[in-house]
């Protein structure tokens, strides 16, 4: 898993791709600060989270679209397919790396919080479960564009249906109660709030073990299929 993890680290920053993620991700983030900031003169720096995982909805299939869609696309899918490395450790190895590159990005933003800082005292009493939430809700977001990557060889209709996906999940709740379950915004609003809602918690976590393993069992019909 290791070595996996690392080339796709390598992969993430010695190509466009990690940087046009964050890019467009401390961009946006930037322009949400300063209209919390300097405009409404808020210090509430979990609500710049929370908008930031807004971002994430949008823009987390960049990182995941390329996953193995890519690999399938450039032909290089056979020697993932013969290597002696276990599916669960090639899956989680790239699952941990885009992780990780999020993670990154979000240390970046911490320069928001220098700034609130120095001209005020913000709301930190909620900043542990805010950080908490998100990383559960990326690593929920990850692991379905992960499934949506290992399921087609195409990288763009990857990140289509990732993008629709978590768009349509902003909404359907409207449909019905049901769905509230996969409203991953509403899932992370109470983190925000200061809470670690249990259920909340849990739902993210079983959704993100339920696409790993449903992308390990996609790669594993593949290789057994060839």
């Amino acid at each position: 898993m290791l070595s996996v993890l690392k080339k796709e680290l390598k992969t993430y920053f010695l190509t466009p791709i990690g940087y046009v993620f964050i890019g467009l991700f401390l961009e946006t983030s930037s322009l949400i600060f300063y209209l919390y900031t300097y405009v409404s003169g808020s210090l509430n720096f979990s609500y710049i989270f929370y908008d930031s995982a807004v971002i994430l909805t949008f823009i987390v299939a960049i990182l995941t679209m390329n996953m193995f869609a890519g690999e399938r696309k450039n032909g290089t899918d056979q020697l993932l397919m013969t290597s002696p490395k276990s599916t669960t450790g090639i899956v989680l190895g790239k699952f941990f790396a885009a992780i990780i590159v999020v993670l990154i990005t979000e240390i970046f933003s911490f320069m928001y919080l220098a700034i609130i800082s120095h001209f005020g005292a913000p709301d930190i009493s909620t900043l542990g479960t805010t950080l908490l939430g998100f990383v559960l809700l990326t690593m929920a977001y990850i692991s379905f564009g992960e499934l949506a990557s290992s399921i087609t060889g195409q990288p763009i209709i990857a990140y289509i249906i990732t993008f629709v996906f978590f768009f349509a999940t902003m909404y359907i709740k409207n449909l019905s109660s049901i769905f509230s379950m996969i409203s991953f915004i509403d899932l992370y609003q109470k983190f925000i709030n200061g809470m670690i809602p249990i259920e909340e918690t849990v739902q993210l976590i079983t959704f993100t073990i339920t696409c790993v393993i449903l992308t390990i069992i996609v790669l594993k019909r593949r290789k057994n299929i060839k």
